[in-house]
């Protein structure tokens, strides 16, 4: 089978807490016949899936290393800090970072907030644990058992929800921020399709690539061509009047249907035969 026979596809990546399945639902509205294929990843394996060509581009999580990757800031999420239900922190709308002060605040190796500094130590919030948990998922877990509270992206919240824990902004911490990705010198066509989706460009929209209209039938064709018969039936025939009727004056007759010569208003607007006398003499 030669390349031009292979059928295409296209292989989007995601990490967790983005969900894709709006853009997915437009994609198989618009191009049917190219199946889309999700692959999830995690935020630490993201960018090297693609740029081993894993997958054609992918929704990952600010910064990117744009020397090789091109990348389209989308989103920003709302920071939370997962409490017990039942913690004192659940009775108010929100947290600031001093709330965590006496918190012991976890700190997983899959973070993806930057909580770093300029002079590259943590500004974390509260009292770090003893050790960090491999996963955000570990970490849940250790919130739910009671050994400290987490801070995270709001789609993480989301994700890992479970009915004894609850969460509540957080202020005066990192955001996440989500973009869209792509290995910078394989900008495909359907790369360029994709983001058109994603910036919310119609079909028709001039930039990037667009579906060809149709070609127009050949009896959408003949009509266009086709003159309009009824204008040619509506058309006035030559000779015939087209307003009111006149005399032989080319004056509209009167409303008694009289012609002009005859007519029986105005002195001096009769003719001679239409005065009234004396009867004649008879014989």
């Amino acid at each position: 089978m030669t390349d031009s026979q292979v059928t295409p596809s296209f292989r989007l990546a995601y990490v967790p807490g983005v969900t894709p399945t709006k853009w997915v639902r437009i994609w198989n509205e618009r191009l049917p016949d190219v199946p889309l294929t999700l692959v999830p990843v995690s935020p630490g394996e993201a960018f090297e899936l693609l740029r081993g060509g894993g997958a054609d581009a992918g929704f990952v999580r600010l910064p990117v290393d744009r020397t090789d990757l091109s990348a389209i800031p989308l989103y920003t999420e709302t920071t939370v800090v997962v409490i017990p239900k039942d913690h004192v922190i659940a009775a108010v709308d929100e947290v600031t970072a001093g709330d965590l002060a006496d918190e012991t605040v976890l700190h997983p190796l899959d973070d993806t907030l930057p909580w770093e500094s300029l002079s590259g130590k943590t500004s974390l919030p509260g009292k770090a644990a003893n050790e960090r948990p491999a996963t955000t998922a570990d970490a849940i877990e250790l919130v739910a058992a009671g050994i400290g509270v987490l801070v995270v992206p709001q789609s993480l919240a989301r994700l890992h929800h479970r009915k004894d824990l609850t969460y509540r902004p957080l202020t005066e911490a990192p955001e996440s921020r989500v973009a869209l990705s792509w290995p910078e010198d394989a900008t495909t066509d359907l790369v360029e399709d994709f983001i058109g989706i994603v910036r919310g460009r119609t079909v028709n929209s001039s930039r990037g690539r667009t579906q060809t209209p149709p070609a127009a039938s050949a009896a959408d064709q003949s009509k266009r061509k086709s003159p309009d018969k009824g204008a040619a039936r509506r058309k006035p025939t030559a000779g015939k009047p087209t307003g009111k009727p006149t005399g032989k004056t080319g004056k509209p007759a009167g409303k008694s249907g009289k012609s002009a010569r005859g007519g029986s208003g105005g002195s001096g607007g009769a003719s001679k035969g239409g005065k009234r006398g004396k009867p004649g003499r008879r014989s």
